[in-house]
């Protein structure tokens, strides 16, 4: 009876598998898909903006707010509609912030400027991070490039300091969105900066600003004191940053130390 052949060795692996492959391309999927929906958000605002006639009325707070008192009820979503297209790509965000007492009152207001400057900073945000990249960092102020360090320590608190102090300028949205902070931190650090701005600005606007959005002479006190509150906490925030910053130096410091003596050192 003979034998059955001895065998040759262990049995060839299977072939691996195409995980990894998979890994890499989900995620390119993924950036295509969120890049053709900014691209497809961004142009339905822009179309809604201009079907609704508040594109060609946002040259001056009066005559947006006379606009959007002409469309009734679909007033308060054709404000954050507009906002929401138009300040991300060069109109002021203070057109509408400034419209937006003059129409409502200040709860209203507040409510409102909120919605559409959030909305207006995501858009400019995602569409950096995901559509003009590349566009984007080839523009980019040097100035801005230098808080990418602060970032990457305090995301959070930077992002605060920065809409505290600047509000919403389009090169702040960009900004962020070519950085490494996350959508999340950003957006509610944003959320945070903005409150007390934009609860002064609802709470003033008659104070502020006439019936045609000029700005009174006697808001400049309040808007000194805005300003000066909020250059007061940005720099409590810097002082905090420098203060952990040599505080981990002096750490990296006595660790080095510890390496130099060796454990059998004094």
């Amino acid at each position: 009876m003979s034998t059955p052949p001895a065998s040759e060795g262990p049995a060839p692996a299977a072939p691996e598998s195409d995980g990894a492959e998979a890994v890499v391309v989900a995620p390119q999927r993924a950036v295509a898909l969120l890049r053709t929906l900014c691209v497809v958000v961004v142009g339905s605002l822009l179309l809604g903006a201009y079907a609704t006639g508040l594109f060609e009325r946002v040259r001056d707070p009066a005559s947006f707010a006379a606009a959007v008192v002409g469309m009734g009820v679909w007033g308060y979503a054709g404000f954050v509609l507009a906002y929401a297209a138009l300040q991300p790509f060069g109109v002021p965000g203070t057109v509408f912030v400034v419209a937006a007492p003059l129409i409502w009152p200040w709860d209203v207001a507040f409510a409102l400027s909120m919605s559409g400057t959030m909305a207006a900073s995501c858009v400019g945000f995602s569409f950096a991070r995901f559509v003009g990249r590349d566009f984007v960092l080839a523009r980019l102020p040097a100035r801005l490039l230098g808080y990418e360090a602060a970032l990457t320590r305090s995301a959070f608190r930077t992002v605060f300091a920065l809409r505290l102090v600047l509000w919403m300028p389009q090169m702040l949205h960009v900004f962020f969105g070519v950085s490494r902070v996350s959508f999340r931190t950003h957006f509610f650090a944003s959320l945070l900066g903005y409150v007390p701005p934009l609860l002064a600005v609802s709470l003033l606007g008659g104070r502020l600003f006439d019936g045609t959005g000029a700005v009174r002479p006697e808001a400049m006190g309040w808007m000194a004191a805005l300003a000066g509150f909020s250059l007061a906490v940005a720099y409590g925030i810097y002082r905090l940053d420098q203060r952990e910053r040599r505080m981990l130096s002096a750490a990296g410091d006595d660790g080095r130390a510890l390496d130099a003596r060796g454990p059998g050192g004094p």
